[in-house]
């Protein structure tokens, strides 16, 4: 596999030759005067007027029945953090050729100059009638939920924020089939969660969800419990859903006994001693890119039957690419208004049953 330095040129190289990778290309082609005045005046001005009269009729006659739009204002860019908008577009451009290629979405990338959560708010509700759908993408954490929070109970398409549960739903699909695996019960687990913004507090969340039920949630300062006060969002969700017997111990002693083990925080903050201190044939999803956690081969020499990480040079890459095509596709086709749990979870559900058969302790996810 090519080296990080070799593959970031050959990527900037490719770029500088491809200017962009979209471009707008038309459904029907506009050779004749009478081409012309179906698809643009006098003849679309009938269109116009239907939509205007019920504007549900807008999914039958636009591309809003399968465009959504990409939004993002830099905050929080893959592992490059607060980069801005421009530096961001490539990325979102990435983004909407993986919603193409993967669900035959049209995904329209839009990169704000704004990092102000009411002026992005402001913003995505006045072009949202253009739009089936709208994805934020790296707004940094915890604007990002109070963003998606005011925006779903806000407009009449779906909204979905991709670092969280794009991240929560793979990781549950992985856990689903990880658990299956290990013939354990969702119920009858113990977890621990390292990194508890918006992905780990979305990943928190879902499992819930699928019935898990004794979880001990870590941010950078330690073990999140009920005497800790704040104003941060995030923090009170997770207060809420974990720790229920109020514990205050370290990562390593919390750690011990338990089956799980989810990583969405920073690089090799989890050792072998730690992983042996686990129960029986513990399952390590460490996914802190571009370094894990734990590193996979470190992993599983400590004794862990199952490891994930989100890397491709890794077995059982934990990706969100298996996740925001396909659910968007759907969303799409049933003129959905939101993205509930249910949702969700039924996701989580689908992605896991693609592995049937062939589970292993390297294939507890599919391929892109």
């Amino acid at each position: 596999m090519k080296n990080k330095k070799d593959i970031y040129q050959e990527s900037v190289d490719f770029h500088k030759q491809l200017k962009g990778k979209m471009t707008t290309e038309l459904k029907t082609p506009i050779e004749t005067y009478e081409d012309l005045s179906l698809l643009y005046s006098p003849g679309v001005a009938g269109v116009s007027e239907e939509i205007h009269k019920d504007e549900e009729k807008a999914y039958d006659y636009t591309f809003k029945n399968n465009t959504i739009a990409i939004v993002s204002d830099g905050s929080a860019v893959l592992g490059l953090g607060n980069i801005g908008a421009k530096a961001a577009l490539p990325v979102m451009e990435g983004k909407a050729a993986l919603f193409k290629r993967f669900g035959g979405v049209n995904a329209v990338p839009i990169v704000l100059d704004t990092q102000d959560p009411d002026e992005i708010i402001a913003i995505v509700k006045a072009i949202a009638p253009g739009f089936g759908g709208i994805n934020l993408e790296d707004i940094a954490s915890p604007a990002c939920v109070r963003i998606e929070e005011e925006l779903d109970g806000s407009l009449d398409i779906p909204v979905f924020h991709d670092d969280q549960h794009g991240t929560s739903i793979v990781t549950i699909a992985a856990l689903i089939n990880s658990l299956r695996l290990v013939n354990k019960k969702a119920e009858d687990i113990k977890m621990v969660v390292s990194g508890a913004g918006a992905a780990g507090s979305a990943i928190i969340t879902l499992a819930k969800e699928l019935g898990v039920k004794n979880i001990y949630a870590f941010n950078s300062r330690g073990i999140i419990h009920k005497d800790i006060e704040s104003s941060d969002p995030v923090l009170k969700q997770v207060q809420k859903m974990s720790n229920q017997d109020n514990q205050k111990g370290t990562l390593k002693e919390t750690i011990k006994d338990a089956d799980v083990f989810i990583g969405v925080s920073v690089k090799d903050i989890l050792d072998k001693e730690m992983i042996r201190s686990m129960a029986k044939d513990p399952i390590v999803l460490a996914m802190a890119n571009p370094n894990p956690e734990i590193p996979y081969d470190l992993a599983k020499e400590a004794g862990a039957k199952v490891v994930g990480t989100g890397r491709s040079d890794y077995p059982n890459q934990i990706n969100n690419v298996l996740v925001f095509p396909g659910l968007f596709k759907g969303l799409l086709k049933s003129r959905a208004k939101s993205v509930p749990n249910e949702v969700k979870l039924a996701s989580a559900r689908a992605i896991a049953s693609v592995i049937k058969e062939d589970l292993s302790e390297t294939n507890i996810v599919p391929t892109v």
